[in-house]
């Protein structure tokens, strides 16, 4: 038996589910409303304020389904009431972020200025000019973004310098010997 899909889900005060016939799963909250449709044969159901999880069988496939849709569902729960944010410092000499709009402007050491797009339902706040957080609702889409910007400039193992995770640990190599 899945240890994660025998959980059940419990659902927060203010957030509302609904479960369509063709297992289209509605969470809607105080931050927004996520939709999204799951396999038809897993069995979601609703009871006593909490959403439970099952399969029918014990395929291989189906056992493999099984935590994978909790986990999304609880994700949603989880985004609708109190939302995901992952934090980015800019680490190196003349490195800035700026929000241009809904957007965001990074001054990376290029000869020009790193423009990102705004995304749906994402948020952007720099804070000292060298903190980047990306908040949203969906914790797929903010990771992403997240590994987006993260990927216009990497950290190098030298000097450090780079876009990095507020948590992540750089090792560092040692440099030439003379």
């Amino acid at each position: 038996m899945s240890r994660i899909g025998k959980q059940p889900i419990v659902i927060p005060a203010g957030v509302t589910v609904t479960v369509n016939d063709n297992n289209e799963v509605t969470v809607t909250g105080s931050k927004g409303t996520l939709t999204k449709e799951f396999n038809k044969e897993m069995v979601i159901k609703i009871e006593d304020n909490q959403i439970v999880v099952e399969r029918p069988n014990e395929e291989r496939f189906t056992r493999a389904l099984h935590g994978t849709t909790r986990a999304l569902i609880h994700n949603m729960v989880v985004g609708v009431s109190d939302g995901f944010k992952k934090t980015l410092k800019l680490v190196g000499v003349g490195y800035r972020a700026a929000v241009k709009g809904n957007g965001l402007e990074l001054s990376l050491g290029y000869s020009h200025p790193v423009i990102i797009d705004p995304v749906n339902n994402i948020k952007f706040t720099v804070d000292k000019n060298t903190t980047v957080v990306v908040e949203g609702i969906e914790k797929d889409m903010v990771g992403q973004v997240a590994a987006d910007i993260r990927s216009k400039r990497a950290p190098e193992p030298y000097k450090g310098k780079g876009v990095k995770y507020e948590d992540e640990v750089i090792r560092r190599k040692e440099g030439k010997k003379s």
